[in-house]
């Protein structure tokens, strides 16, 4: 709430030699606090960081759970992926006209047991498999970072693989952090630094 207040002139504004010009430059000047805090705040999406730890921390919960908030587009990076219920998520998205992407470690997709990329693939999920490096060890997940709503917009990231052993036997953690666009265009680029190395699923099959 605004409190005004009547303003005192000083005794040098009150002698009549003062230029008329000189009085209204004052006066002026003394406006601008009062008209600049008539001036509404700007407000923006406060960046909201959430830390989860396993075990202990039901992690892939809170992954699903932004996999099911997303509206436009999930992007993914993985390089071991066995987690049926992240896996279950990213089809049912993918379904309900998410546009998913993945890519993933070619060794960890060939080698795995278990694993879940040819699930995904099958659903109709674009998938690569990034054979580039000694280990495509990403773990990520870009969530609508284009979106013109700032809420909307997350990124999942940390040591914790898209995996069982990530949830209940290995000390991982996990990153979840919304409402950070330069984050999330920062990670989007990578995965689109990734992507044209990558082979696409059909053709990386062929190979092994």
């Amino acid at each position: 709430m605004l409190e005004w207040r009547p303003m005192i002139a000083p005794d040098f504004l009150r002698s009549k030699t003062l230029p008329i010009a000189a009085l209204l430059g004052v006066f002026a000047l003394a406006a601008v606090p009062s008209a600049l805090a008539l001036q509404p705040a700007q407000t923006q999406a406060a960046i909201d960081v959430q830390v989860f730890f396993t075990p202990g921390d039901d992690a892939a919960g809170k992954i699903i759970a932004a996999i099911n908030e997303a509206h436009k587009q999930i992007l993914v990076q993985a390089f071991s992926f066995t987690h049926p219920g992240i896996a279950g998520a990213l089809i049912a998205a993918h379904r309900r006209g998410v546009d998913v992407r993945l890519i993933a470690d070619r060794e960890q997709t060939e080698n795995i047991r278990h694993n879940r990329i040819p699930a995904i693939a099958a659903a109709g999920i674009p998938v690569w498999l990034d054979g580039q490096h000694r280990a495509a060890h990403n773990k990520v997940m870009v969530i609508d970072a284009d979106s013109a709503n700032i809420a909307d917009v997350a990124v999942v990231a940390g040591s914790y693989n898209f995996t069982n052993a990530a949830q209940y036997t290995n000390a991982e953690n996990v990153l979840l952090i919304r409402a950070d666009r330069p984050l999330a265009k920062a990670y989007q680029q990578n995965w689109q630094r990734h992507q044209p190395h990558s082979k696409p699923w059909a053709a990386a099959r062929q190979e092994y």
